[in-house]
């Protein structure tokens, strides 16, 4: 599973889930300032990756998630591990 799925499905998710639009979805966003995804939503976001991608995700490791390329590179390293 490439990067390029990963980014469609946490994009779409997204898009869904807080009704963020596509353009918004860059890279270089980030999730709290710019999407305005709160600490609670992380938990969604969470379950999302362990339903979509079969990846177990602690806390720790989401708080370390700043910008929405730290999400995609997480999945995508999770998933080699």
């Amino acid at each position: 599973m490439g990067k390029d799925y990963i980014v469609e499905k946490v994009n779409d998710f997204l898009m869904e889930e807080f009704e963020l639009e596509k353009e918004q979805l860059v890279p270089d966003a980030l999730m709290k300032d710019d999407l305005d995804i709160e600490s609670l939503d992380f938990v969604d976001i969470a379950v999302v990756i362990e339903k979509e991608f079969g990846l177990k995700v602690t806390s720790e490791q989401m708080v370390k998630i700043k910008k929405l390329d730290d999400l995609y590179n997480f999945i995508l390293e999770q998933q080699k591990n």
